[in-house]
């Protein structure tokens, strides 16, 4: 077999058996300094986080709570029907921060490259102190929204929340929009 032969025969192996799946951590209790592939907060669980790296996504399942202090994840933060989630404390996350159909969600004093999106939520929600490398997206929720001194790359956009959000001095690289015009 000539070497290009057995190569192209190398990577057909390797296309077709793939490589190995990441590994998902599922939290109940509390996490340190670790490092971790993806990571699953359960249904009905909490899990605090404190110094964590999560290498791909952080999965926040119904009812569940997530507290993270100082993580680090590569990817999204995603929540559905959570009952808390909180990112703070230094935090950096690399994706997205999505929270959808739950309770309440803060985001303070930490860096998050993509999005933060806040839809249909009804407990109380905060963005504070942070920067924003995407938009903020703050969409039909009904526990009150507070979005005070961050520095948003992308548009702050609010719509159908009542009551309406409050919070100012917000540094906004595209378009303040509807109910966060004045923010």
């Amino acid at each position: 077999m000539k070497r290009s032969e057995f190569a192209f025969a190398a990577l057909m192996t390797l296309a077709f058996t793939g490589l190995p799946a990441a590994e998902e951590t599922v939290c109940r209790g509390s996490i340190g300094r670790r490092t971790v592939d993806n990571l699953r907060v359960p249904q009905d669980a909490t899990c605090n986080l404190r110094r964590t790296r999560v290498k791909g996504t952080i999965k926040v399942e119904s009812n569940a709570t997530l507290r993270a202090q100082r993580v680090v994840v590569i990817g999204n933060v995603q929540a559905e029907n959570a009952l808390l989630v909180v990112v703070a404390g230094g935090s950096r996350i690399g994706g997205s921060v999505q929270v959808v159909q739950g309770g309440g969600a803060t985001v303070a004093d930490s860096d998050v490259d993509g999005d933060i999106l806040y839809d249909d939520n009804q407990d109380l929600l905060k963005v504070l102190r942070t920067d924003i490398g995407g938009s903020v997206q703050v969409f039909q929720n009904s526990g009150g929204v507070e979005i005070r001194r961050n520095v948003i790359d992308g548009n702050l956009q609010c719509k159908e929340n009542d009551p309406p959000p409050v919070g100012g001095r917000n540094v906004v690289g595209g378009n303040k929009e509807d109910q966060c015009e004045g923010l």
